[in-house]
């Protein structure tokens, strides 16, 4: 989620060609996946899946990279997660500026990309990241963009980039990934911001979005988990003020449409689509399911500039989504940021949200599927 308080950089930059190397973190693929023995890992068993998960929106990873890098990575090797999933990338994908891009690839074709690409090579390289395999989904400037680390153990069977599986391309601004392993498949997302104002086109774009969520979630094939910043609050209880978050207004401007009132991620609109997407897909809120009670400690993961208007104004706007059929496997799901001085965040806006699935659960359904 974009901060309302300060407006998302642009650079219009372009991209970049890819070294070889295991410390080459845009080792990407589009379609099956190579094996992790192929990536430099080949460890784990072939059916072993992974059951502990973090989401985590950076808020410009480059610049967590160059700032609060070795509080993140001490946060990742005490929680030793499966799978990481980052939104808010904001790395350029690799391509000369005018050409195709590639936003699979870091963007290293000037000094200045080549310096903040080996600046993230070399944040990858060491412990714990150095055990994952990473795939990028980039924008072709420094704005959104995906990652996903996966431990090098795991083999997934394919990894794609469109919420049209069958297409090879990758979705504007890089807001998805998709990694399908044997028996589950996890959809990483940056939801894009509602916006303020029907003129922009950013409703429409909000709710043509929502439309092809609600899409693929009818029509997957195997246990989903749904994660990443999807940019909506549902219900009252997952923002810290109501009130104010209803009434909210950018510059005294209201919308026609009542239902688009309000601070974007908990316009009424919003939050009933959000629900039908819910219902209709058979989908369960892991957080919720497990923390029926408002928390206004540790119940949030975003919270608002601690100067100003938004200091203390909180939403839960990154989540864990998961299949009904999946909803008593679900051990934890926690918040890991508290407090209104953002501590836990990392230096982002979003603190990371963990998952973790119960082995036992896992390993029944594992034997059940093969009787």
């Amino acid at each position: 989620m974009k901060r309302f308080f300060q407006p998302v950089p642009k650079d219009g930059s372009p991209a970049k060609k890819r070294p070889t190397g295991a410390a080459a973190a845009s080792d990407c693929v589009d379609g099956p996946a190579a094996t992790a023995a192929s990536a430099g890992g080949g460890e784990g068993a072939p059916c072993e899946e992974p059951r502990r998960f973090v989401t985590w929106n950076a808020n410009s990873l480059l610049l967590r990279m160059k700032s609060d890098w070795s509080a993140f990575s001490q946060f990742v090797a005490r929680l030793d997660p499966d799978v990481i999933c980052i939104q808010e990338v904001r790395m350029p994908a690799a391509g000369s500026k005018g050409g195709p891009k590639n936003p699979s690839e870091l963007k290293d074709d000037t000094s200045s990309s080549r310096e903040e690409k080996q600046t993230v090579l070399r944040a990858l390289s060491s412990s714990p990241f150095k055990d994952y395999r990473v795939w990028w989904s980039l924008s072709e400037s420094k704005y959104a963009g995906t990652a996903v680390f996966v431990k090098k153990k795991f083999e997934p069977k394919k990894v794609s980039f469109n919420l049209d599986r069958r297409s090879s391309k990758h979705e504007a601004d890089g807001r998805v990934i998709i990694v399908e392993f044997e028996s589950l498949l996890l959809l990483n997302t940056y939801a894009p911001n509602n916006g303020w104002k029907e003129e922009e086109n950013s409703f429409q774009r909000r709710r043509k979005w929502d439309k092809r969520m609600l899409e693929f979630v009818q029509q997957v094939d195997k246990p989903l988990i749904w994660c990443g910043d999807l940019n909506v609050s549902h219900d009252e209880i997952d923002v810290s003020h109501p009130d104010f978050f209803s009434s909210a207004k950018l510059n005294g401007y209201i919308p026609p449409n009542k239902e688009d009132c309000g601070q974007p991620g908990f316009t009424l609109a919003e939050r009933q689509r959000f629900g039908n997407l819910l219902s209709q897909g058979k989908l369960v809120d892991a957080y919720r399911y497990l923390h029926k009670e408002k928390d206004m400690e540790c119940g949030f993961s975003w919270s608002g500039n601690p100067i100003g208007k938004y200091r203390g104004k909180r939403m839960r706007i990154d989540y864990f989504i998961v299949s009904e059929r999946l909803k008593d496997r679900i051990d934890s799901c926690k918040m890991h940021g508290h407090g209104i001085e953002l501590e836990g965040f990392y230096g982002s806006d979003h603190c990371p949200v963990s998952l973790e699935l119960s082995k036992e659960a896992v390993e029944a359904s594992e034997l059940k599927s093969s009787v």
